[in-house]
């Protein structure tokens, strides 16, 4: 079972368009709305997969009990967090070209009280779980340290995490040693202080995470591939997209892949890499069931970390 923890929730809606024309009426082709969340897509591509997951978040207003209503139509159980606050309504646009446009609103504030309850709940669910991923930007009333403080009470409870964030919040969390953490090329160079220009900067730039805390670094470097540095060694995965529907949730399904597949080595890596292709190819936030994964070949292979690919 892989439970995950969305602090900062959202409702989803994705409309495909012609084109992106500002300052005109723009009829969309297409529609769709999902819940949504880092961790929330963890758990629906988990789920997709026939794997069972539990998704731990604050919810609140009409959006959130939308967003509860969507999962458990989907088969997910939901440990919801009741909050004051409406849970945020984020808006996508999709051009034929794969040129993603969004608009993610802040969400609510949580009080002192909510954010000890949505600790708690983890804590209180957490017994079983064969992972823990912890997902997405932290909402208003949450400090950067709250995923360290999160990442060491499931340690002490002999949980393994995994952790998907950016900014202040990675950095933090880092000293917690999680099991593994997921940033994308930006978040990682972020991390580092540099750009990175070749797979073997980002090679570099995940070693430098290992040294400061995580005990692996899944990197999803877009339509480069991905990179695993891990105790093991270093690898890098690719699979070949001919069109690019949507990349909302790519990397959370290459993350859900790589979890259900144990989340560790190359055979973790394949799947991680097979899960973001399929979803690329699927329209919104929609996430790849294993008819869609049948379709993407992927490799991983044993990575210099000299070269490009």
């Amino acid at each position: 079972m892989i439970l995950t923890v969305t602090p900062n929730p959202s409702l989803d809606r994705t409309y495909e368009v012609p084109a992106l024309d500002r300052g005109e009426v723009i009829r969309a082709t297409g529609e769709r709305m999902d819940p949504g969340g880092k961790g929330v897509n963890v758990s629906r591509a988990v789920a997709a997969a026939g794997v069972r997951t539990l998704a731990v978040l604050p919810l609140g207003g009409a959006p959130g009990a939308l967003v509860a209503r969507l999962l458990d139509e989907q088969g997910i159980e939901v440990a919801p967090v009741r909050v004051t606050g409406q849970t945020r309504s984020n808006i996508s646009v999709a051009e034929p070209d794969g040129t993603l446009t969004k608009i993610n609103a802040p969400g609510p504030e949580l009080t002192p009280a909510e954010r000890e309850s949505l600790l708690t709940t983890v804590g209180e669910r957490s017994p079983g779980a064969d992972w823990i991923a912890c997902c997405g930007s932290l909402p208003r009333g949450l400090a950067p340290s709250w995923y360290a403080d999160l990442v060491a009470r499931c340690h002490a409870a002999g949980a393994r995490i995994a952790l998907d964030t950016s900014g202040p919040a990675l950095l933090a969390a880092l000293a917690e040693r999680p099991d593994v953490v997921k940033p994308n090329a930006e978040e990682l160079a972020g991390a580092v202080g540099r750009p990175l220009a070749t797979v073997g900067d980002a090679v570099k730039a995940a070693e430098e995470l290992r040294e400061r805390g995580a005990r692996a670094v899944l990197a999803s470097l877009g339509a480069d591939g991905q990179l695993l540095v891990d105790d093991s060694g270093t690898y890098f995965g690719s699979a070949h997209v001919d069109v690019v529907r949507s990349n909302v949730g790519a990397g959370d399904s290459s993350l859900a892949g790589f979890l259900i597949a144990g989340g560790a080595g190359p055979r973790a890596l394949a799947s991680a890499v097979a899960h973001g292709a399929a979803a690329v190819r699927l329209p919104g936030s929609a996430m790849p069931t294993p008819s869609d994964l049948s379709r993407t070949p992927s490799r991983s292979r044993p990575k210099s970390p000299w070269t490009a690919p």
